[in-house]
């Protein structure tokens, strides 16, 4: 058995999530496929995939075995290249994850001058409110809003970003503003279910209130654009609302509280023995989403 060749195929299964997918990306039959697959598997002595009609999910060992596969080949790829004079080359396809909202105003910019300076790079950018498996999806960095839970990803904070509550003006003309967190228990509330919950807002050390959620969505956008029509006051992110604050549609309230803040990192597979692409990704992209946060808390509509 090619172990190598062995690694590539579990990988490129993995990637592609069936293993017709993957018989179509390495040209090879689905028959093929599928008995290089099992003499693996009879080769390491555990199953690395459950199979049904409807899809293929990792076992515990194949996930571990898929990263183990993604560094090896990675260090080889990465030796090729460097014993063919093109590891100051970056090439190939880079997939990247964000929040929509957040990636296409932060993440998006610096992805389209990543691809100015490295023309043979190709990107796929999937925008998306909710969390990749990185090895499962076959994403290689994820922006990562709030607090990470443990695991071996390698991280790189960006910044961080601020809660903030805002409601229309006009709203606030019939309803009054709240002074005190108490006083958003009698106002109508929307809730972004992706920050908040919809009977309770908590405020990390100031607090938490009870609510009354006239309207739940599950996108930010959703939620502002139910502020801006009067529906009620809302809690978001700081970046979340900027477009509206600066056109006058939203107002802030209770903006002296010192809300919790939200961390924002870039978190990817591997850090140094990453391929060429993801390297140079990270070493591009963090210096510049940094300074759209750092510019994005210094805005004088949050200060």
């Amino acid at each position: 058995m090619d172990r190598i060749e062995a690694m590539g195929l579990f990988v490129a299964i993995v990637e592609a999530g069936s293993l017709a997918g993957a018989a179509r990306r390495l040209g090879q039959p689905v028959q093929t496929v599928s008995r290089k697959l099992g003499a693996l598997e009879g080769h390491l002595g555990t199953r690395l995939l459950v199979r049904t009609t409807r899809r293929l999910s990792l076992t515990e060992e194949g996930r571990e075995y898929a990263e183990a596969c993604r560094r090896v080949l990675a260090d080889v790829e990465e030796a090729e290249r460097r014993v063919a004079g093109r590891h100051a080359e970056p090439r190939g396809t880079l997939a990247i994850t964000a929040p929509v909202v957040f990636g296409r105003l932060h993440v998006l910019p610096a992805v389209l001058e990543f691809l100015e300076a490295y023309r043979k790079v190709e990107t796929r950018l999937v925008l998306i409110d909710r969390v990749f498996d990185l090895v499962e999806e076959g994403i290689d960095a994820a922006v990562r809003i709030g607090s990470l839970s443990a695991s071996s990803l390698i991280a790189i904070r960006l910044g961080e970003l601020r809660r903030v509550i805002c409601a229309s003006p006009d709203y606030l003309e019939k309803r009054g503003t709240p002074a005190t967190l108490a006083d958003l228990s009698g106002h109508d509330c929307i809730t972004f279910a992706g920050i908040s919950s919809p009977a309770r807002w908590s405020f990390g050390e100031s607090g938490s209130i009870a609510v009354q959620s006239r309207l739940v969505v599950t996108t930010a956008e959703a939620a502002v654009d139910a502020a801006v029509a009067g529906l009620g006051v809302t809690q978001l992110l700081s970046y979340q609302v900027e477009a509206a604050l600066a056109a006058g549609q939203l107002r802030l309230v209770l903006n002296r509280l010192e809300l919790t803040r939200v961390p924002v990192h870039l978190v990817s597979i591997e850090g140094r023995q990453a391929p060429a692409r993801v390297r140079s990704f990270l070493d591009f992209a963090v210096p510049r989403i940094r300074a759209r946060l750092a510019a994005l808390s210094a805005n004088a509509a949050f200060a």
